[in-house]
């Protein structure tokens, strides 16, 4: 097997760093579906879905990928009015032991691999060992946990990133993370009770075996989720494990603090990263940030690996190919932003972490572009 075939079956038998626990009879684990069970975009972009949706989840698709790329604000308003977040959070439910408690969900391997011209797939980076962030981290408070309950039980967490809104400058209340954090994909639902940590346990007071007071580990508040936006790609084909889906699987939260003083999330974390679109792989020098809760990691560090220039991994040569980098990583990462410098000096969001070998040596994200954008510009309106 050469390389980039090594290279390829190894990420398809990663599993979205995503980590919940208890959900369901089983805790929440199912079979990944079969290569022949997920969407596909053929010839000229044509939209194939597999069999078997629930009623009601194709309202609102366009006919093809290619057609989404031209989507304005009604377009995803039209789409968003049919898959409605509507899942308010129960107040008192969050506090640190609850948050601690969300333990992960072990990955689902798939046993196939991509098709060899499936798009541009480059050889495994070499891993790069992740290290602590220093403490406090209120100092890089763009950063933090999102925590959630899935809709047939349990609790889940992920990372993600404060990012600028272009509607609302210096006003920012979106944050950033992957669409596998607050939606099932194919067949599922939104998860519920998602809130916002920023610099989550800054102190290490959670550490440990500490019981933790809930300023500890929320020092700059707990912010709940009003509106959530995820890509139409991975409501009609996400899954467990690595697939086409994941080349969109990103989403963007729209938040308040119910126990501010009216402040925004950006003035009260006093930053909040601008989303670099279209960036040129070629001359990314990439940092993904992260809170991994699978051993030797507990969820309660923050944790970032220098990947430097990324890899490219592709499940579908109509879409943009996902970017790779060599960290150690684990579950509980997913949703971590992906940080790279731009021209004016400014650190930028250019991915969120979506993917990871199931040995721990690599992650991979979604390129961000169009879609991308327009997403952001959708919920920042709405």
């Amino acid at each position: 097997m050469s390389s980039i075939r090594r290279t390829a079956c190894a990420a398809l038998a990663a599993a979205t760093l995503f980590t919940v626990a208890g959900c369901g009879s089983d805790g929440g684990r199912t079979a990944a579906p079969a290569a022949s069970d997920s969407a596909s975009a053929g010839p000229g972009g044509k939209l194939h879905l597999p069999s078997g949706l629930p009623s009601g989840l194709l309202d609102g698709l366009p006919k093809s990928w290619d057609e989404l790329k031209k989507w304005k604000y009604d377009d995803w308003d039209r789409w968003a009015s049919k898959h409605v977040f509507n899942n308010p959070v129960v107040r008192d439910l969050w506090n640190p032991e609850k948050m601690k408690s969300a333990q992960p969900q072990q990955p689902e391997p798939v046993a196939t691999q991509p098709p060899a011209d499936a798009g541009v797939t480059d050889p495994d980076p070499a891993p790069v060992q992740a290290v602590a962030v220093p403490r406090p981290y209120t100092r890089y408070a763009a950063s933090g946990k999102v925590f959630s309950t899935a809709p047939g039980g349990g609790t889940g967490q992920c990372s993600a990133t404060v990012v600028a809104d272009p509607a609302h400058p210096g006003k920012s209340n979106l944050v950033w993370t992957a669409g596998h954090c607050v939606h099932e994909g194919k067949g599922g639902d939104w998860f519920k009770n998602i809130i916002f940590v920023p610099a989550y346990n800054s102190s290490g007071a959670a550490g440990s075996g500490h019981k933790a007071a809930p300023q500890d580990v929320a020092p700059l508040g707990m912010w709940w989720a009003d509106n959530v936006i995820t890509s139409p790609q991975w409501t009609a084909e996400g899954g467990h494990s690595g697939n086409a889906a994941n080349q969109y699987d990103f989403a963007v939260l729209k938040v308040h603090n119910p126990d501010g003083n009216g402040r925004s999330l950006e003035e009260t974390v006093g930053t909040a990263l601008p989303v670099w679109f279209d960036a040129p792989r070629d001359q990314l020098s990439i940092s993904a940030w992260g809170y991994p809760a699978v051993k030797p990691f507990d969820g309660q560090e923050l944790d970032r690996c220098d990947g430097g220039k990324p890899a490219r991994l592709s499940f579908d040569p109509k879409r943009p190919s996902m970017m790779t980098i060599g960290c150690t990583m684990t579950a509980g990462s997913s949703g971590g932003g992906w940080f790279a410098t731009m021209p004016d000096g400014r650190q930028a969001l250019v991915s969120n972490t979506s993917i990871g070998t199931l040995d721990h040596t690599s992650l991979s994200g979604p390129y961000l572009e169009g879609v991308a954008r327009q997403a952001l510009d959708y919920i920042g309106k709405k």
